[in-house]
């Protein structure tokens, strides 16, 4: 196992970063990721997590506005290049989106992110990576464990507590409702295995889109190692659907800012 380590810890890093929103309940024409936070564009805390974190190369998909996106992220230069998801059909259809940036890169590990989570911290991105090369897994699923578990999906495990799947809240049963154990869409995958199993996940019956969270299961079904652990803290996974949300998000982001980086 040790000759492996090496090898395996040589791999690329990339992310995949889910931008192409609107964000209906922001009362705004903006897209949902520019809207700002610690004064940027929230999607830049994203982006800067996923870099100290080691990656090497960051897709940002992009829709609505997209101009705007592109615009917010221009500092950045080459580091971040960019897919269109010129239909809105589920996180799923998003980042099959940006399946042609990885032609070529099968072999990367990739973490798949959403851009309106800028509390997010490059330390879980490096727990996330450590747990899913050091287990070789398929795909690695970081959670969090939190007081009100509405609106989000729920991690159901085995009764060994493995990972078994993640059910999204309007197709949970009143059981898995019961669950705290949610998914902040914190991932990790291997890129060829997440871009062929992609091509088979169906559009949700409910919804007619498509899910990345099916990924994982099918994986896990298809013999693959899945892992999950919980190492989301709670307070990381604010949601901003709101402006009252946004606030609340900023005041905790400049929080953790050293005071020459606020003065910035």
């Amino acid at each position: 196992m040790a000759s492996d380590a090496p090898q395996h810890a040589a791999r690329p890093l990339a992310a995949i970063i889910l931008a192409a929103g609107k964000g209906t309940r922001m009362n705004s024409d903006l897209p949902k990721v520019v809207h700002p936070v610690g004064g940027r564009a929230m999607v830049c805390a994203v982006v800067d997590a996923c870099l100290d974190a080691g990656c090497s190369r960051i897709v940002v998909v992009v829709g609505y506005k997209q101009e705007l996106v592109r615009e917010a992220l221009a500092a950045y230069g080459d580091t971040v290049e960019f897919a269109v998801q010129g239909e809105q059909l589920g996180t799923g259809h998003a980042v099959r989106c940006a399946e042609d940036a990885f032609k070529e890169a099968d072999d990367s590990d990739v973490f798949v992110l959403c851009g309106d989570g800028p509390l997010i911290r490059s330390e879980t991105l490096a727990t996330l990576l450590a747990t899913h090369r050091g287990t070789s897994a398929a795909a690695t699923v970081a959670t969090s464990v939190i007081d009100d578990p509405d609106g989000y999906g729920r991690v159901v495990r085995d009764a060994s507590g493995a990972f078994e799947r993640i059910v999204e809240q309007k197709n949970a049963t009143p059981d898995e409702l019961k669950i705290n154990e949610i998914n902040p869409s914190y991932y990790c995958f291997d890129a060829g295995a997440l871009f062929e199993t992609l091509r088979r996940v169906e559009r949700n019956p409910e919804t007619g889109e498509y899910y990345v969270t099916d990924v994982p299961a099918m994986l896990r079904e298809g013999g693959q190692r899945v892992e999950v652990l919980d190492a989301v803290p709670a307070e990381d996974v604010l949601s901003i659907n709101t402006p009252e949300h946004l606030a609340t998000v900023d005041r905790i982001f400049r929080s953790r800012r050293s005071p020459a980086q606020e003065a910035r």
